[in-house]
């Protein structure tokens, strides 16, 4: 596997990588030197200078993921990215605290006029009353988004006494007040707040979401923090209330274009200004590192990503329950889109034992993705599998049972098609994956890769001799075998583990065996 490493990354955080896959650190690329080698890879890692345009993604043929080193994902186009079956991951944890301390010294800074003073003085100029700022403490602070940085800079302003209100509307009133922070309207926010900071992504809603009108809700003498993304104030409008005395004043670490070395905002004393430097220590850098990296050693190794922006999430205290029936998913799925007869459908799923007791959305795309692969000429993935069914009309009803007899937990699919429904059931048994049932005949093969050969027969003597007997001649090896009966002499189910795959001459002498109905070939 080759990985493409287009931004500056902690070597610390590169070691693991480059121990198991081929690592090309390629930084400054300009847009058409990454378009022509891009095809070259499997994953490609950036942060936030590298533009992965819509452009780069459909030539990256071989991506299996995309991993921006750090939280927010304007840079890449994720739309395009799970169109394409890219997984696309961040890492929204390891530049919290750096990113959420930032925000504390620009507020302190902004409160205190800290930079102004240092100016000042070491130009010469001791102006004490010019530089009288104001107390933290009773003060409230509104904070506009209480994601993993929002929430860090709520417990770290309630250290200071301060007064905490918050808007989020994805944020339950029980988790803002355990944060000490009570939930308001945003115009409530805007009309209350001493101190505004925002930790929002940028997005079409967003975009200029604070410009004239919201600034003039707000009380004379705020103060407005904004270490989450350029682009979420009008630039203008800050500097004009500032001007007019609305605002006291502003600290800005983001930009709308960056790097960026002259703006509006520089131009005015009482705004304070950072070069994007939230995530910039060295902590959080090797965290950040570290954390795509294991995701794409994961996601490379077939394993699911613990930060996939694109796919169902899985809470990490979930995830090690449910990752060995992502396999088992996916297989069921697999085995069931080569086994259907006719035009798919509809498809029946199931969740029984354990299993249901967990929320199985990521079990739901893990499916699809092994059937449709089976039927579509896209490449299919649990990125773009709910995607990719929803554009074919697939109607697909689920399931939750907790009881089940003789598993744990069993996953099952039912596909039906024209010509007849077809079931497979598959669990986790010792660690493994285990197809346990097809349709009505209960059975236990392990697909560990490689052909199976489905013969469908009645249960007769000499009859298991004689396909031996045609898969012998052919050269094709036999690597076990079982048997599935409902009754003797009845309806009964042969399975053969291929090490070769039969051919269609080999396939049709066996269907002329006295007593064979029906034989599938499926490759897992």
């Amino acid at each position: 596997m080759k990985v493409l490493v287009a931004d500056p990354l902690a070597d610390e955080g590169m070691e693991s990588l480059k121990a198991k896959t081929e690592v090309d650190v390629k930084t400054g690329l300009k847009p058409d030197e990454l378009k022509a080698i891009i095809g070259e890879y499997e994953a490609l890692i950036v942060r936030s200078e590298t533009q992965v345009t819509a452009d780069v993604i459909k030539l990256g043929k071989k991506l299996q993921i995309i991993a921006r080193a750090g939280v927010g994902l304007d840079n890449v186009d994720v739309n395009v990215a799970t169109q394409q079956g890219i997984m696309v991951v961040n890492a929204p944890t390891g530049n919290t605290v750096a990113a959420a301390e930032h925000t504390m010294a620009l507020m302190l800074a902004l409160a205190r006029n800290v930079p102004q003073a240092h100016s000042q003085l070491k130009a010469g100029k001791w102006n004490r009353k010019e530089f009288t700022g104001v107390e933290l403490r009773n003060k409230t602070l509104g904070i506009i988004g209480l994601g993993n940085v929002g929430s860090g800079v709520a417990v770290r302003s309630k250290n200071f006494e301060m007064r905490l209100i918050g808007y989020d509307p994805f944020a339950s009133q029980e988790y803002a007040a355990s944060l000490g922070v009570t939930l308001v309207p945003l115009e409530q926010l805007y009309r209350e707040a001493d101190f505004i900071t925002l930790h929002l992504p940028l997005t079409t809603q967003t975009r200029g979401m604070i410009g004239a009108n919201e600034l003039a809700m707000m009380k004379k003498g705020v103060r407005i923090i904004n270490v989450a993304r350029g682009g979420l104030i009008d630039d203008e409008a800050l500097v004009k209330a500032i001007e007019e005395g609305k605002v006291a004043g502003a600290a800005v670490d983001v930009f709308p274009t960056e790097p960026c070395t002259d703006s509006i905002l520089f131009k005015n004393d009482k705004i304070i200004v950072t070069p994007h430097l939230g995530a910039s220590t060295r902590e959080a850098q090797i965290n950040v590192c570290i954390d795509v990296v294991n995701q794409i050693i994961d996601v490379l190794n077939g394993k699911p990503a613990r930060y996939a922006v694109n796919v169902p999430q899985i809470a990490p205290e979930l995830l090690e329950i449910l990752r060995p029936y992502l396999d088992v998913a996916q297989v069921v799925g697999k085995m069931a889109g080569q086994l259907m007869n006719g035009q798919l459908k509809s498809l029946k799923i199931k969740y029984s034992g354990e299993i249901a007791e967990y929320d199985t959305t990521a079990l739901k795309s893990a499916i699809l993705s092994g059937l449709l692969n089976t039927v579509s000429e896209e490449r299919v993935t649990m990125v773009n599998a709910g995607v990719l069914a929803q554009q074919r009309g697939l109607k697909i009803s689920e399931q939750k049972v907790t009881e089940v007899e003789n598993y744990a937990s069993l996953i099952s699919l039912e596909v039906v098609a024209s010509g007849g429904n077809t079931e497979v059931a598959g669990t986790v048994l010792r660690d493994e994956t285990h197809i346990v049932r097809i349709n009505q005949f209960w059975l236990d093969i392990v697909p560990s890769g490689g052909y199976f050969m489905l013969c469908y027969h009645t249960d007769k003597p000499g009859l298991i001799g004689a396909v031996g007997t045609i898969t012998g001649k052919a050269n094709v090896n036999i690597s076990s075998m079982q048997v599935a009966r409902l009754e003797k002499r009845g309806e009964a189910l042969m399975i053969l583990a291929l090490d070769e795959p039969a051919s269609d001459d080999n396939i049709k002498q066996i269907l002329n065996v006295p007593d064979i109905k029906a034989v599938k070939l499926v490759k897992l």
